[in-house]
């Protein structure tokens, strides 16, 4: 297996690795183990996805012995979350890079599909940079000496409709180029790629680029290109042929202007992983005499389920990769179902020279809210205000619940869809459920304030508590091609007492088949409404999560109290 010079791939600087492992280290963080899915068998393999959640166009960079990755966030606020793994494979949210999304009256607005597109993460000169696309503004760039944050205020790189997928590459003479694809939607052309020159500070693009290559013959949709440079060879990793069904291809060229040579280094073969393509090549340290060793990890679009990130093997061959397992030795690779684990560097126990593997480690799901902040699974539908949300305590004792406070819908919401103050998480598996305590205590100066469990997609389901002159009643909600500003049809299932706490769960079956339930005592659930059938969002997977909400505006609100709200596993695949 061929060397890499960090500074070709990762963009590091020449710091020895020991000084930017301390400078780049995160801030301490519990991991979690998911009931649902976990990716590390626990002996030395592991199964795909490594993260079976909806982190769409993954990029991936190393700083000494730590991989950072970062997704493709939409409107969804806190946005760019940054994961942390030691061995590829056990993965922990420790934060996000964009607190709020510029510009900040823009995104105050439900932007479904809009916002942050495929990001790009790299380690250079001590810090690392995010690359961000908005499609509709231009190519922002944020930064941070400490992956968990802070991260700098969000500054435009280049303005302009229709820039998407940046990625940067340091050449070894001090040269700073990008890269990027086109969205058709904005810019009116796509399946091209474009490199253009950066200030040495890579903060300003200096000319207006050279297309480097055509897709519309042979390679439509291209898109999502990451650079790397190795061997005197500029590579650009990019998909194309589609979300869905599409290929990974990579271009090289002794000149960062081309020509590009051109080959399809994998694709799904005779594997279930449909379209894989769209990530990041990393190379892990040298080990205890062990060689480095190169890895790709890549997204599969799972409809409803999202986009869930997989990690395959890589190799060179000829100076071209090798991604997933060649079959039929002709250089082009299919994605594994089960591999052995990346070579990682040692974990140090209490006695001195043992080591261990590293832990499981998966996204936070579960959330006892015993915390002054919000778990960093949760997102909302837009830039959030201070008045949506506490943790709170009871009778001076630690946090213990999430108060949410009834916060007015849009004059112009047609239904959920377009109301920002959604608080919600991607889907964690294909089968789980998902169970929250709430009391709900109406403002009894309002009616239909409302407070629940939602299922969110283009079309949403939810079971909701809601207030009335006549009191307090359980309705389930649907609401059938809600992105087209359909209303909602209700049903009351029953009344509640006022001062009730009530347990709201959903379980969601094979194929995103969700069915709600109820409980007065935690115990004993009744089904309410038919099954549901969860549908995507505008580039991402359904979500789940809670609300509250009226419709009319006077001087105070009411709230929610969730105690916790529990992800776990399910006795049935099926509904």
């Amino acid at each position: 297996m061929n060397s890499i010079p960090l500074a070709g791939l990762f963009f590091l600087s020449t710091l020895p690795v020991a000084a930017q492992a301390i400078r780049s280290k995160p801030v301490s963080i519990t991991p979690s183990v998911s009931n649902v899915w976990v990716s590390d068998q626990g002996n030395g393999t592991y199964k795909n996805p490594v993260l079976n959640a909806d982190y769409s166009d993954p990029d991936v960079c190393r700083a000494g012995n730590d991989f950072y990755l970062v997704a493709s966030s939409f409107d969804a606020i806190p946005g760019l979350p940054i994961l942390h793994s030691n061995d590829l494979v056990n993965w922990t949210i420790i934060g996000h890079a964009l607190k709020r999304q510029p510009p900040i009256d823009h995104f105050e607005q439900t932007q479904h599909g809009n916002g942050v597109w495929a990001p790009s993460i790299r380690y250079h000169n001590n810090e690392f940079y995010i690359y961000y696309p908005d499609p509709d503004f231009g190519i922002y760039l944020t930064k941070a000496t400490n992956p968990a944050g802070p991260w700098s205020d969000p500054v435009i790189v280049e303005g302009g409709k229709g820039l998407i997928d940046p990625c940067p590459l340091w050449d070894d003479n001090g040269d700073v180029y990008l890269v990027h694809g086109w969205a058709g939607s904005r810019a009116g052309i796509k399946s091209i790629l474009t490199v253009k020159k950066l200030n040495a500070a890579g903060t300003e693009v200096l000319d207006e680029g050279v297309v480097v290559y055509d897709g519309h013959e042979t390679d439509p949709t291209i898109e999502g290109p990451k650079a790397y440079k190795r061997n005197g060879f500029y590579y650009l990793f990019a998909p194309a042929g589609g979300v869905s069904t599409g290929w990974q291809l990579v271009l090289r060229s002794k000149n960062i202007y081309g020509p590009y040579e051109r080959k399809v280094v994998m694709d799904q073969g005779k594997s279930p992983i449909n379209g894989p393509h769209q990530g990041a090549w990393v190379t892990t340290n040298a080990v205890n005499g062990k060689p480095a060793e190169d890895w790709f990890l890549h997204f599969q679009d799972k409809e409803a389920y999202g986009r869930v990130v997989h990690l395959q093997p890589m190799k060179w061959v000829n100076d071209w990769p090798v991604i997933g397992i060649d079959i039929d030795g002709d250089g082009k690779g299919e994605p594994v179902l089960t591999y052995k684990k990346p070579t990682g560097p040692p974990v140090r126990v209490s006695i001195p020279s043992v080591s261990k593997t590293y832990p499981m480690a998966t996204p936070a799901e579960s959330d006892e809210f015993n915390s002054p902040k919000l778990g960093f699974q949760w997102q909302w539908q837009a830039n959030p205000k201070g008045i949506w949300h506490t943790v709170g305590r009871r009778s001076g004792s630690d946090y213990g619940f999430l108060r949410l406070y009834s916060y007015k819908a849009p004059e112009d919401a047609k239904n959920n869809w377009d109301v920002p103050n959604l608080l919600m998480q991607k889907f964690p598996a294909e089968t789980f459920m998902a169970t929250t305590k709430v009391l709900f205590k109406p403002n009894p100066k309002l009616e239909n304030e409302k407070a629940g469990l939602i299922i969110m997609g283009l079309s949403y389901a939810n079971l909701v508590l809601k207030s009335s002159k006549e009191g307090l009643t359980l309705v389930h909600g649907v609401c059938k091609k809600a992105a087209d500003g359909k209303a909602e049809v209700e049903t009351v299932i029953t009344r509640i007492n006022p001062g009730t706490p009530v347990y709201l769960r959903v379980e969601v079956a094979e194929g995103a088949k969700c069915q709600f339930s109820y409980s007065l005592d935690g115990t004993s659930f009744t089904k309410t409404g038919d099954v549901f059938q969860a549908e995507v969002g505008r580039w991402i997977g359904a979500k789940m999560g809670i609300f509250c909400t009226r419709k009319t505006q006077i001087n105070d609100s009411g709230y929610a109290d969730f105690d916790w709200f529990r992800v776990e596993a399910v006795s049935s695949t099926k509904l």
